[in-house]
């Protein structure tokens, strides 16, 4: 039985190493747009008038608001599967 539980754990490490790499490219590419907008001119933009301008910035709050949901979906996956892993160490235990 242990080793099952143990053969689960590294799977669910795993997964979540892989969780964290695709939010580690998310996060690379909310930073570079970040580092994109903080380059914008302060004044007088022209981004094809006030639409593009708008449209610009509703992509790059999409994108971060995107990220921050991913790391708040990870952190949820992964206290769901330590509760799971928790009660069968504690199943073990009794038994």
């Amino acid at each position: 039985m242990e080793q099952k539980i143990t053969d689960i754990v590294m799977h669910m490490a795993h997964s979540h190493q892989q969780l964290a790499r695709i939010m580690d490219v998310e996060r690379h590419i909310t930073v570079r747009m970040a580092h994109i907008v903080h380059e914008l001119p302060d004044e007088d933009p022209d981004f094809e008038g006030v639409e593009g301008l708008i449209e610009s910035v509703s992509s790059i709050n999409k994108s971060i608001i995107s990220y921050l949901n991913s790391i708040g979906d990870l952190e949820e996956s992964m206290s769901e599967n330590l509760t799971h892993v928790m009660t069968e160490l504690k199943g073990s235990e009794e038994e």
